[in-house]
């Protein structure tokens, strides 16, 4: 590959996918159980209600190193970028893109772990009531993440279908965004069950790792030399 350390990104590329396992474990903690819908918001159910605390602790300790491993492999794949210009740009919507994950992450975790909580303390009534409340309040925090959290994988579409990376345009496709779309219409039609709130939950981690993996395999089947 041309100015590239194939060692060097190989490593990167495999650390984004285990700060994948890392946040994606977490979002399967935090939510795997009995689907039931105990409100408005389908993400508070009777298999959250359930959940330990432990759990809640540990998808949260993950996110740790999870964001550190996913800004190796992140940061790394600037190096596919043929300009300068552009290599700085995206250094910079991925700076400012990472700081939101960690925060979104914690967002979740505390409001499903007050649900747990209450429900295993004797306020099974109110808690639904408390945490819709809750999430309500602040899930203008959600749409704010996301606009941060965005731009970098949409510019690197754009950089890669104007041929400004090592890949060729085709590859644009590949595009974790675009991986996201083909899960979510998989995970539409899957029947309710623990495992498509699992998988729904862990939606962007599982899209990720199969990006980090498809520039993985194109590394090392040198189509890129």
């Amino acid at each position: 590959m041309t100015n590239i350390n194939k060692k060097k990104i190989t490593i990167a590329l495999i650390c984004g996918m285990l700060g994948c396992l890392c946040f994606g474990g977490g979002d399967w903690l935090m939510i795997y159980g009995d689907p039931t819908p105990s409100g408005v918001l389908s993400w508070l159910t009777a298999g959250v209600a359930q959940i330990p605390q432990w759990r809640y602790s540990l998808a949260m300790a993950l996110s740790f190193p999870g964001i550190i491993l996913y800004g190796t492999a992140l940061f790394a794949i600037q190096n596919f970028i043929c300009e300068e210009k552009a290599r700085r740009v995206y250094h910079y919507f991925n700076a400012f893109g990472l700081t939101p994950w960690v925060a979104l992450h914690l967002f979740y975790v505390m409001i499903l772990s007050l649900f747990s909580w209450m429900n295993g303390n004797g306020y099974e009534g109110e808690a639904t009531a408390v945490c819709e409340g809750l999430f309500s309040s602040f899930s203008w925090f959600v749409l704010v993440s996301e606009v941060l959290m965005l731009p970098v994988f949409i510019y690197w579409f754009y950089l890669q279908i104007k041929g400004k990376t090592v890949f060729p345009k085709g590859y644009a496709f590949t595009n974790v965004l675009v991986i996201f779309a083909i899960l979510k219409a998989i995970q539409i039609v899957m029947p309710v069950s623990a495992f498509r709130i699992g998988f729904t939950n862990g939606l962007m981690s599982e899209s990720m790792i199969l990006w980090f993996g498809i520039m993985l395999v194109f590394v090392h089947m040198k189509i890129l030399e």
